[in-house]
């Protein structure tokens, strides 16, 4: 306790007066919409925060994982256990892997498009595309398949619970694409993968991430693809701007 306590204080003292801006999104989600007002002549953070497990110059997908994701992220890895188990190719492994990158990683409303927008450039178009709509398709059940409305749904939402008018619109679309029914089986691998008893461990696709996760030599965050502004705000997510 001693030593938590003596950690936690160096940290706050590297930070030393520097004032910590929340980004509006912050405030919206606790219902604040007064947010908060920098006092004059404070100094705000840029660059690394200090009270943040430190990341390496050119950080990969494991070291996000480790260093950045929630720790909840256990149900990725559950996931993708159980999509090896079930016999689903590589490339989908790792789909089920990064499924819900959105909610463990970054914002929870929207996280399928949210997780597609962030890996895009780096795994197969059809990896992508399933990540991204999973989040509707898991909404409607497929008997034909064996894909059930998830009981946890029903906890969460409510019996009565309705998708939005743009689910339903975009659930139309994807049942008729080639790809349905890889998003299908992220869901068919994602609502049973919530074991509090089972611990899984992130070596254990690390053969998968080498082969099918493009990652940039400059790191994450570093490659100036078309997503890596996500990346470093990860990475960094108290800078000011």
């Amino acid at each position: 306790m001693e030593r938590a306590e003596a950690h936690e204080h160096q940290k706050m003292e590297e930070l030393g007066q520097r004032f910590i801006h929340k980004s509006w999104l912050f405030h919206l989600a606790d219902g604040n919409r007064t947010g908060d007002v920098r006092p004059p002549g404070a100094q705000v953070l840029m660059g690394e925060d200090p009270r943040l497990p430190p990341m390496p110059e050119q950080p990969t997908l494991i070291d996000f994982f480790k260093l950045r994701f929630s720790p909840n992220h256990q149900h990725l890895l559950q996931s993708a256990r159980l999509a090896r188990e079930n016999g689903l190719p590589e490339h989908m492994i790792l789909a089920c892997l990064l499924h819900d990158v959105g909610v463990a990683a970054f914002i929870r409303s929207d996280h399928g498009y949210w997780g597609a927008q962030m890996i895009e450039p780096y795994v197969d178009e059809e990896v992508c595309w399933a990540v991204r709509m999973h989040q509707v398709i898991k909404f409607f059940p497929d008997e034909e398949a064996g894909y059930e409305y998830p009981q946890s749904y029903k906890v969460m939402f409510g019996e009565a619970y309705e998708p939005p008018a743009y689910v339903v619109a975009e659930y139309k679309r994807a049942r008729e694409h080639k790809w349905y029914g890889s998003a299908l089986a992220i869901c068919m691998n994602d609502d049973y993968s919530f074991n509090p008893n089972l611990t899984v461990e992130l070596e254990e696709f690390e053969d998968v991430i080498g082969r099918h996760f493009r990652q940039p030599k400059e790191g994450l965050g570093n490659d100036h693809s078309p997503s890596a502004h996500m990346w470093r705000t990860l990475r960094r997510p108290s800078n000011a701007l």
